[in-house]
């Protein structure tokens, strides 16, 4: 193993004490090497929604993905109107099948510091379940609208078709709200970014009203 001090090597006993499996089983894989875009279908299309991810820098997978505007609804003065997507697993892991055995084998994710041990093969967590900027891609989304205090006024979830339009990091996204933004953030400041801090700002009033712990 080598020196036992080793991040990588304290990562390897742990994965081998707790069992935890490292090989998928060939139909999973075969399996994962079969799954294509979703069809649109009875999907909502918001393919042309500027949906953004915003992670860290190292992230492998983007899992969800954000976009707000100011509600235009007269009836909510200060409201916003929010999309929260995220990739949409099932549609790719079948009940019973391959894959659904194996992920319910595992249970979830491993992260360690210097490697991640996942519950899908890496065509499906790091490729399909990954709303990467640019690529279509099948997702569940939580469409809501709030006051201008915060509090929610009515939402619902649905299935759709998305297109990021781009992947962020925390600091990217920050520099940016400080009058800083690179080349990929730029376009994005104006009609994403400021009203994704809009928003924010609005859920803040709310949560500082429920006294919750920062």
């Amino acid at each position: 193993l080598g020196d036992v001090s080793d991040p990588r090597n304290l990562s390897l006993v742990a994965i081998f004490e707790h069992e935890i499996p490292l090989e998928f089983p060939p139909e999973a894989l075969a399996e994962a090497e079969r799954v294509a875009v979703a069809p649109e279908g009875k999907r909502e299309d918001l393919r042309d929604v500027p949906l953004i991810t915003i992670d860290g820098a190292d992230a492998r997978d983007f899992d969800d993905a954000v976009w707000a505007e100011a509600d235009g609804d007269p009836a909510n003065p200060g409201g916003w109107h929010l999309l929260v997507a995220i990739a949409d697993v099932a549609w790719y892991v079948r009940p019973g099948g391959p894959l659904d055995r194996a992920a319910y084998e595992r249970g979830n994710s491993v992260y360690f510091p210097d490697r991640v041990v996942p519950m899908l093969p890496e065509v499906l967590s790091n490729g399909w379940c990954s709303l990467r900027p640019h690529e279509e891609r099948a997702c569940m989304v939580a469409e809501m609208w709030i006051g201008a205090e915060g509090n929610l006024r009515k939402h619902r979830f649905g299935r759709a078709l998305m297109r990021s339009a781009a992947r962020l990091t925390y600091e990217q996204v920050q520099a940016a709200r400080d009058g800083h933004p690179d080349d990929n953030a730029r376009p994005l400041t104006a009609p994403v970014i400021e009203p994704l801090y809009g928003a924010y700002e609005c859920l803040l009033k709310a949560r500082r009203k429920r006294g919750t712990l920062e």
